[in-house]
C-alpha cells in the first residue's frame, strides 16, 4: 500500500513539475527573450523528441514539444506538423513552444535545425502523431484595401478585382449557384461574382435602376425568372421596388412599386407574395405579385397593403423569411434587435411580430438566450439547415452579420444567440475589428460586415466585408 501511495505521489509530483516548467515556458518564451543559461544546440549530440502536449487540436493550437538538445535559438529550429511549417515561439533546450499550422492533417511532428532542404531527413520525429482537428477558417476571396484606400472599383479576376467599399448585400442566383449577386447602396450598382471563371463583373449601375442609386437588397420570384430589387429614397413618387428579367440578363429594370424608404424586401418561398419595408413609417407592406405584369396585370401599380407597423418611425429593417414560409425574422438594424413574425397560411399574411433577441435602442455585445443577448447593428442574415436538428420542427439556424460588432452571429430556433465568426486575435491587441484571416473565432477579424450568403454544396459562407473592401469566405478546412 505504501509503495502504491509513493508511486502516485511521484507521478503527481512529476506532472506538477512538468506543468510548472511548461507554464514558465508558456509565459516567458518569445522571439527576443530566451534563458541565457540554456545550452545551445550541439550537433554532436542527437536531437530527441520524447513527447508533446496537448495531443490534439486545430489550427493555431499552442503546442509544447519536449525532448533534448533543442538549443536556445527559435530562429534556428524548424518544426513541421503534418508537412506544414509551424511557427516556433520559444525554445529552451528540453522544451519547445510552437503554434500548430493550418492544414496539418496527417499530424507527423518533425524537427530540423536551420533551413529545411528538399529531401532532407528530420533530426527528430515524434513517436506519435498530433491529432489534427479540422477547423472552420476565414479567408479572403477577392478585393483589397491599399494604404490610401483609393483602389477604386475594378472589376476583373478574383486576384485583381477591387471595390466593395460600400454597404452591400448578397443573393445567390436560384437557378445557377455559380453566380452570386451583390447590390450596393450609394450608386455602385449590382455586381456579379462568377465562381465558374473567378471574376467579378458589373451587372448594372445603380443610377440605371430607374434613376434610384440607393439599392438595398435583391430577391427573386419563386420561378427564378425575375430579380426584384429594393430601393430606398425619401420621396413617395420614386420607385421603391424594381423588377428585372432573366430573359434580358437582368438589365431591363422596370418600376414595380412606388413608395419611399424601402430598406428590405422578401418574397414568400411558397405563396409568392412580396413583403417590403418603409423606413419613415416603420411599416411592413405586402404586395400580391399575382396582380403585377409578371403575371399579366398592370406594372407599376401601388396596390400594396400596410400589414403591420414596427413600433416606431425611422426604423431600418430587413425581412428574412424562413425556407418553410412558416415565419420571418425582421432584423431592425438601427435599433439593434430582431423580431419574429409567424405566417398565417389561411390569410397569406404575417401576424403581429414579437422580439426574439436584442434590446431596442441599446447596442452591445452579449451572447445569451432571447432578449438577454445584445446586438449592435445587425444586418443581412441567411437561414442554414443544421444536420443536428434532423427530425425537429425547425431544422434551420439563422446566421447574420453585425456592422457594429464586426462579427457573424447565430440565432438558433430556441432563441439562443452565439458568435460564429470574428472578434479574434485577442492576444494581439484589444480591438475586435480588423483584417485577419484564420480560425473562425480565435484568429479571424472583420470590419463592419454588411452582407452574407451561404452555398450549401460547399458548406461555405461569403461575407461582404465593407471596412476591408473585400469579400471573405468562411469554410471548414
Amino acid at each position: 500500500m505504501k509503495k502504491k501511495r509513493l508511486f502516485y505521489w511521484l507521478a503527481d509530483k512529476r506532472r506538477l513539475l512538468l506543468c510548472m516548467a511548461l507554464a514558465g515556458l508558456w509565459w516567458s518564451c518569445n522571439d527576443d527573450e530566451i534563458n541565457p543559461g540554456t545550452q545551445a544546440y550541439d550537433p554532436s549530440r542527437p536531437v530527441v523528441i520524447t513527447g508533446f502536449i496537448p495531443d490534439s487540436g486545430g489550427s493555431g493550437q499552442r503546442l509544447v514539444i519536449y525532448g533534448s538538445n533543442f538549443g536556445n535559438d527559435p530562429d534556428s529550429v524548424q518544426v513541421y506538423i503534418g508537412g506544414q511549417k509551424a511557427k516556433v515561439i520559444g525554445v529552451k533546450g528540453e522544451s519547445l513552444y510552437c503554434l500548430v499550422p493550418r492544414e496539418a492533417f496527417t499530424g507527423e511532428i518533425e524537427l530540423y535545425m536551420g533551413e529545411k532542404q528538399d529531401g532532407e531527413e528530420p533530426l527528430a520525429t515524434a513517436e506519435n502523431n498530433f491529432v489534427y482537428e479540422k477547423t472552420t477558417v476565414v479567408s479572403t476571396l477577392c478585393g483589397y484595401k491599399d494604404e490610401y484606400d483609393d483602389q477604386g472599383w475594378v472589376p476583373g479576376s478574383f486576384d485583381k478585382t477591387a471595390g466593395f467599399a460600400q454597404v452591400g448585400q448578397m443573393t445567390y442566383d436560384p437557378l445557377d449557384s455559380s453566380l452570386l449577386y451583390i447590390c450596393y447602396d450609394n450608386g455602385a450598382g449590382i455586381y456579379t461574382v462568377n465562381f465558374t471563371d473567378s471574376t467579378v463583373t458589373k451587372l448594372i449601375d445603380g443610377s440605371a435602376v430607374n434613376s434610384v442609386k440607393t439599392l438595398q437588397n435583391i430577391n427573386f420570384t419563386n420561378d427564378g425568372e425575375y430579380m426584384v430589387v429594393a430601393q430606398a429614397q425619401g420621396n413617395a413618387a420614386y420607385p421603391s421596388v424594381s423588377v428585372m428579367s432573366r430573359a434580358n440578363g437582368f438589365t431591363d429594370p422596370e418600376v414595380l412599386i412606388k413608395s419611399r424608404g424601402n430598406r428590405g424586401l422578401a418574397i414568400h418561398p411558397v405563396n409568392g407574395e412580396l413583403y417590403f419595408s418603409e423606413y419613415q413609417t416603420g411599416n411592413l407592406r405586402r404586395y400580391d405579385l399575382g396582380n403585377s405584369s409578371l403575371f399579366g396585370g398592370a406594372l407599376g401599380t401601388a396596390d400594396y397593403e400596410d400589414l403591420l407597423s414596427i413600433q416606431d418611425i425611422n426604423w431600418a429593417f430587413h425581412i428574412e423569411i424562413h425556407p418553410s414560409g412558416n415565419y420571418a425574422y425582421i432584423v431592425v438594424s438601427n435599433q439593434h434587435y430582431i423580431l419574429r413574425t409567424d405566417y398565417n397560411w389561411d390569410t397569406k399574411r404575417f401576424k403581429t411580430p414579437y422580439r426574439v433577441c436584442g434590446e431596442p435602442r441599446e447596442s452591445g455585445y452579449e451572447d445569451g438566450v432571447g432578449t438577454s443577448a445584445l446586438l449592435n447593428t445587425p444586418f443581412q442574415g441567411v437561414f442554414v439547415k443544421n444536420p443536428d436538428y434532423a427530425g425537429q420542427e425547425d431544422e434551420y439556424d439563422f446566421y447574420f452579420v453585425e456592422q457594429g460588432n464586426h462579427d457573424i452571429r447565430i440565432l438558433k430556433p430556441d432563441g439562443r444567440v452565439s458568435t460564429f465568426a470574428g472578434r479574434g486575435s485577442s492576444g494581439t491587441d484589444s480591438d475586435v475589428s480588423g483584417y485577419v484571416d484564420g480560425e473562425v473565432r480565435s484568429e479571424a477579424r472583420f470590419d463592419t460586415p454588411t452582407g452574407i450568403a451561404y452555398n450549401q454544396p460547399e458548406d461555405a459562407f461569403y461575407v461582404v466585408d465593407e471596412g476591408n473592401r473585400c469579400i471573405r469566405k468562411i469554410q471548414p478546412e
